[in-house]
């Protein structure tokens, strides 16, 4: 168990870094655009609220929230939740590829992708450990 916590927590810090890759995508690219570009793709109204700053929200406008974490407290059901959220990303991961034709984007899109995967795979390693354990007889 004690390495599955410390998978654990690596895997979420390296998620706050795919937030950060994907902060300063968005700040490069918009950096710079007139307010006009950003009326005629369909941002005028982000621009209007927050200018060119960033302001974590999905493909449709729905702010973040932390109602997204979920969490039961049941390692096991919670670990199936990771798992789903692994492969939600890497899906989310290959639409953002196929929209963009920017090299650049295309790279740091895949790198976060194939992140993903491994990430679904340790906590695959993590929910046997999980399940290992919750199976074993306790002594205490």
């Amino acid at each position: 168990m004690k390495n599955t916590k410390g998978l654990l927590t690596d895997i979420g810090t390296e998620e706050l870094a795919h937030l950060e890759v994907i902060a300063t995508l968005i700040y490069k690219l918009t950096k710079g655009v007139p307010a006009e570009k950003l009326r005629e793709v369909g941002l005028g109204g982000f621009y209007t609220q927050h200018d060119n700053a960033l302001y974590y929200a999905d493909a449709n406008g729905v702010p973040w929230t932390a109602a997204y974490i979920q969490a039961t407290g049941d390692p096991i059901a919670d670990l199936h939740e990771d798992l789903a959220a692994e492969q939600k990303a890497r899906a989310t991961y290959e639409h953002l590829i196929n929209l963009t034709d920017d090299p650049g984007v295309k790279d740091a899109l895949r790198f976060l992708r194939e992140r993903e995967v491994v990430h679904f795979q340790r906590f695959g390693e993590a929910l046997n450990d999980v399940q290992d354990f919750m199976g074993r007889k306790k002594c205490y």
